[in-house]
């Protein structure tokens, strides 16, 4: 399948695609995840200051320009989709993206808990570049990657 620019009739389902896929988090990332609070609202309003894409109603990648790069978040791939190369094909739309945007490099963070996701991020050609904490805590809770654009 090939990934698609999201539109406002789109809003639900990927809401809904989030919160079941982000709830296999549920216990193992503290603090809980920010998704708790995403609204409808909110996703229409990523829409507005960024762009999400999707491939069918399986996969979809919150993308949003920074000054020097830019940020992927909320990249999600439903189970029963996974191994089919959505999260490559959703990365490789962000590479797209960024050139479009003459931006250099692709930047996202992740939970410090979730080791898979560091080792596939790694496996796209991405390299930890710092580390941040979330309010009230006094460890590290997030570690943030970057890697070039590729052409």
């Amino acid at each position: 399948m090939t990934p698609r620019l999201a539109s406002a009739e789109d809003a639900n389902w990927i809401i809904a695609l989030i919160r079941r896929v982000f709830a296999e988090h549920d216990g193992r990332i503290d603090p809980p995840s920010s998704m708790h609070r995403m609204t409808v609202a909110d996703v229409q309003a990523q829409m507005t200051d960024g762009e999400i894409w999707v491939i069918g109603q399986e996969a979809c990648l919150f993308l949003t320009p920074q000054e020097e790069a830019l940020y992927l978040s909320k990249l999600t791939v439903a189970p029963e989709a996974r191994g089919k190369g959505y999260a490559r094909l959703l990365v490789r739309q962000a590479d797209c993206h960024a050139q479009a945007l003459g931006k250099p490099r692709l930047r996202l963070q992740t939970r410090v808990e979730l080791t898979d996701n560091h080792a596939i991020f790694r496996a796209f050609g991405f390299e930890q570049v710092g580390s941040t904490r979330h309010s009230g805590f006094d460890r590290t809770t997030s570690l943030t990657f970057e890697r070039p654009v590729k052409s």
